[in-house]
């Protein structure tokens, strides 16, 4: 057996991701906050914030300007490492004020003994 992409750690990561999505989208904080590391260590780096630990995160989520985050995902790309790690990433198109905005995701999963957890993420937006 491949320690890369075993086949259901691959599915077992995209379907975290996809309720990681569903609750992104619906500004579900209890959900996005559950498959984040609670820990000092995790980082967030998002399109105009650079957040250490949950509880940044947390609070950014909180007090989000415009919690709605409607967009139409592309590329999504699972890799696993063994059993315990994987990466994320795929591309992202939203509108924002009239204007088509393109965008790309990554994260970092790790499975800890409580399960699986999102140890760091990136979001950023590709120039106008």
């Amino acid at each position: 057996m491949s320690t890369v992409n075993d086949p259901a750690v691959v599915a077992e990561v995209t379907q975290l991701y996809l309720k990681y999505e569903e609750a992104l989208c619906k500004n579900n904080l209890e959900v996005m906050d559950s498959l984040f590391w609670d820990a000092s260590e995790v980082v967030r780096f998002g399109i105009t914030e650079n957040l250490y630990g949950s509880e940044e995160i947390r609070n950014f989520r909180t007090s989000r300007p415009n919690p709605k985050i409607e967009r139409q995902i592309s590329n999504l790309k699972v890799v696993t490492f063994k059993k315990d790690a994987a990466t994320v990433t795929l591309e992202f198109r939203r509108i924002i004020n009239d204007v088509e905005r393109f965008g790309r995701q990554s994260q970092t999963w790790y499975r800890f003994p409580e399960g699986w957890k999102v140890v760091s993420a990136h979001v950023s937006f590709l120039p106008i």
